[in-house]
């Protein structure tokens, strides 16, 4: 039998996410092999996510490890994978949606009582959303794996920092927090990145994988991509979205797309039934794109380009 080489970033997290699809063709019968590539994204620390390019910054080496043939299979962040993907690669399976939400871990309770806090994230959708709700505090760029991240809190003049609920849980340092004087709680106004929480196997066209597809997270996947796509925003681009079940057959969906600076914010909330799914992602960027979201993502566009 074949061993399926499964391409992974290095950081830990990205080796447990390799690693959890492995148990699972592990648990198929198929011998599998993780082969570790460097991306551009974990290699440049010092830029912003933005100036390196707006999608692929992640996803390009793996792409590349793909097409070459050095491994089979690519297991990401969803939310890192570009809506489009290089010829010849698809995505091939989902099967995984953890926690989705956001965030904040934080040195003090009396964060909550400041009038002017620092907060720490390498996002623009989380930057624009945390300016959008406190305008008077900074936002600072913090970039790395989770770890570093961490201890880049703890070692700056920083109230906090915004992490994804998922990536800290899957890493296992949730229950550390409290060992380092850290605390967190969950950002319930903050609406996630597109397929947050979601695993996503990418491979070349045709290739034949056992089924490892979760139908709900396919069902979330597409249609938070198909909005992200839509309003033709890149991965670092700030826009949200998620949909959650709601009952047997019936989703609820929020989106939103800010500006750069969180001050202008267009949202849109609605429900769906499962049977209508495969197209509503592009009906409720159009709801947007008729509100201004077309002019607000072209601005977005040139700030980005310009810094």
């Amino acid at each position: 039998m074949k061993t399926i080489k499964i391409g992974t970033r290095q950081s830990p997290l990205a080796l447990w996410q390799a690693n959890k699809v492995a148990s699972l063709l592990e648990a198929k019968g198929c011998a599998t092999e993780i082969v570790p590539v460097t991306s551009e994204g974990d290699d440049n620390l010092k830029q912003p996510i933005y100036s390196l390019g707006l999608t692929g910054v992640f996803t390009r080496s793996l792409d590349i490890a793909l097409l070459n043939d050095k491994v089979d299979i690519a297991v990401h962040s969803l939310k890192d994978v570009p809506t489009i993907l290089p010829e010849g690669l698809e995505l091939i399976a989902f099967p995984e949606r953890a926690n989705s939400n956001d965030i904040l871990v934080y040195k003090s309770e009396d964060i909550f009582e400041k009038s002017h806090r620092t907060i720490a994230t390498g996002s623009l959708r989380r930057k624009a959303f945390w300016n959008h709700k406190f305008p008077d505090d900074t936002v600072v760029d913090l970039r790395g794996n989770v770890q570093l991240r961490l201890q880049k809190l703890l070692d700056n003049n920083w109230d906090g920092a915004v992490f994804a609920f998922a990536g800290l849980d899957r890493a296992e340092i949730l229950q550390e927090l409290q060992e380092k004087g850290l605390h967190y709680k969950v950002i319930d106004w903050m609406v996630a990145a597109p397929s947050q929480g979601i695993l996503g196997i990418v491979a070349k066209e045709g290739f034949e994988l056992p089924n490892l597809n979760d139908e709900e997270c396919e069902l979330f996947a597409t249609v938070e991509r198909q909005f992200l796509n839509t309003l033709e925003g890149g991965c670092t681009a700030p826009i949200g979205a998620l949909v959650e079940k709601k009952d047997k057959d019936l989703y609820t969906f929020k989106g939103a797309v800010l500006s750069i600076d969180g001050q202008e914010m267009l949202t849109v909330e609605s429900e769906f039934f499962k049977s209508e799914y495969l197209n509503k992602g592009k009906d409720f960027a159009n709801e947007l794109i008729a509100k201004g979201a077309a002019e607000m993502i072209t601005k977005i566009k040139q700030e980005i380009g310009q810094r």
